[in-house]
């Protein structure tokens, strides 16, 4: 990080500049090494742009593969059959062999993307003269930190009151998260005009999640402190009826459920491009415009798509969350392609579709939002939380109450009602809950680390993996890029994470 983390950098005065000047104005403009960084930075109108693109550069980490890299190698996601034979690094994020190391490229992109984002945010937090603009740029920084500590684990912290480009301990990676979005909590505003900038609620709901979330390790985690968090969050949102709306309905997302989305259409360049890697091949190569389309990156395991739904008649999410047909529109039925792959035409996840490409866009212009937070997730963070506690019959009622309920069209039928269970019974329902509900949404790999089911669930549910054979604990934090061990003088090769060295 050494070329991200010296704040004093020309590349990240270019980075800057990029939001508040146009392309032709900059090649016009002096050489940025003239500009002192007071000059850069302290003209509040531009930081409010930077703090803008800021957003806009962490909602394109959802874009394209990137969404779903981190379903794949899970439990609940998988490459399909001729994306693992196409690209030996791709391959090894669900296979767990001497593929995923520190030269992987998949690897390296998604750490490298992400810390652009920190390193300005931490200038806009130091710089920012209104409580607002500071807490939007923590909670940005907050919340790719927290994705940088839970898929990499210890990482440097970016404070220009104390900077710190070694890797550092979880407790005190974890303690800095914790006060961004303390002063994000503080400071936001209930409502934002622009919905791709945080609200109270959606730092409430995500400083919750921080107390769940955080490694036993780091000292951090808390249960009641989250339950504190969630219950301020939880009264400003309400379930919407119709659990398939959350996907199909892409004019309108921003619900009542939506805590915090990714905002995007299907007009280029705001397209997400997910549904091009989440849909089916054999579609794709046979009818233009279909917009089920894909090319087979991430689909759903046996587990997801089939085990979880048994002796769950009358879940309304199943078929709005997965895709089990594929006649196109005009009733033609498609074949397995040339690649002769027969997971082709296995289930897919439906949540990245817009219908409003049929006939008309190629389905890559796919643009309904991504949800980052939503309130059926909190809930059953709530639940989960209860439960650690001890209040199991509580936690049983909350998801009986919210989101099964919902889930069976707003009445539950008595036998789908989860009756008394133990501790350990819930945990282990709770996980499988949070599959039929969130599937493809991307907290499967935290949830797993988490709760200490990483290897466990994995290797018995993953094909690749399975095959392979190969996963241990270590899997659960990726490898530091070898181009970062290279460049940053803070880190060297004993800093690695175990079981890459």
């Amino acid at each position: 990080m050494k070329k991200l983390i010296i704040l004093k950098n020309i590349v990240l005065y270019c980075f800057v500049l990029c939001f508040i000047i146009s392309c032709s104005d900059f090649l016009d403009e002096s050489p940025t090494t003239s500009l002192t960084e007071e000059q850069v930075f302290g003209d509040q109108d531009n930081l409010k742009l930077l703090v803008s693109g800021l957003y806009t550069q962490w909602r394109d980490t959802r874009k394209d593969r990137s969404m779903l890299y981190y379903t794949m190698g899970t439990d609940e996601g998988k490459q399909g059959g001729q994306q693992v034979q196409e690209n030996n690094f791709q391959a090894g994020l669900d296979k767990y062999n001497g593929a995923l190391n520190a030269t992987n490229t998949a690897v390296a992109g998604e750490w490298n993307r992400r810390w652009p984002i920190v390193s300005a945010a931490a200038k806009a937090v130091f710089y920012a003269k209104s409580d607002q603009l500071k807490a939007e740029a923590a909670f940005v920084r907050a919340a790719v930190n927290f994705e940088l500590a839970m898929y990499w684990g210890q990482i440097p912290i970016v404070d220009l009151n104390n900077l710190k480009e070694s890797r550092q301990p979880l407790e005190d990676v974890y303690k800095f998260i914790i006060s961004d979005l303390e002063i994000a909590v503080a400071h936001l505003p209930l409502i934002q005009a622009d919905k791709k900038m945080p609200t109270k609620g959606a730092a409430e709901a995500l400083l919750g999640k921080i107390y769940m979330y955080a490694p036993i390790e780091s000292n951090v985690r808390n249960f009641q402190k989250a339950i504190d968090y969630f219950d301020r969050a939880i009264p400003r949102y309400a379930l919407i009826p119709n659990y398939a709306n959350l996907f199909i309905t892409t004019q309108n997302q921003n619900s009542s459920e939506t805590i915090y989305g990714f905002q995007f259409n299907n007009i280029q360049p705001d397209n997400h491009q997910v549904q091009h890697q989440a849909g089916s091949r054999a579609v794709a190569d046979l009818d233009t415009n279909t917009y089920f389309g894909g090319y087979d990156l991430a689909m759903p395991t046996t587990y997801c798509h089939t085990t979880i739904w048994l002796n769950q008649n009358g879940d309304t999410r199943k078929n709005a969350s997965i895709r089990y047909d594929f006649t196109l529109p005009n009733g033609r039925v498609p074949n397995i392609t040339w690649t002769g792959q027969v997971d082709e035409l296995e289930p897919h996840t439906k949540k990245f579709e817009d219908i409003r490409t049929q006939g008309s866009q190629n389905f890559w212009f796919g643009g309904g939002i991504i949800y980052y937070l939503r309130l059926a997730d909190i809930l059953l963070c709530k639940a989960e939380c209860l439960n650690e506690l001890n209040k199991t019959t509580e936690a049983v009622e909350l998801v009986n109450s919210t989101v099964r309920t919902r889930a069976y069209g707003g009445v539950l039928p008595a036998n789908q009602r989860w009756g008394t269970m133990s501790q350990s019974d819930f945990r282990k329902n709770i996980m499988d809950e949070r599959m039929r509900e969130l599937s493809f949404e991307g907290w499967r790999r935290m949830d797993l680390i988490r709760t200490g089911k990483f290897v466990e669930n994995i290797s018995a549910h993953n094909p690749w993996a399975k095959q392979s054979g190969t996963i241990q604990a270590f899997h659960k934090w990726y490898p530091i890029p070898e181009s970062e061990i290279k460049q940053n003088d803070a880190i060297n090769e004993g800093d690695q994470n175990e079981g890459y060295l």
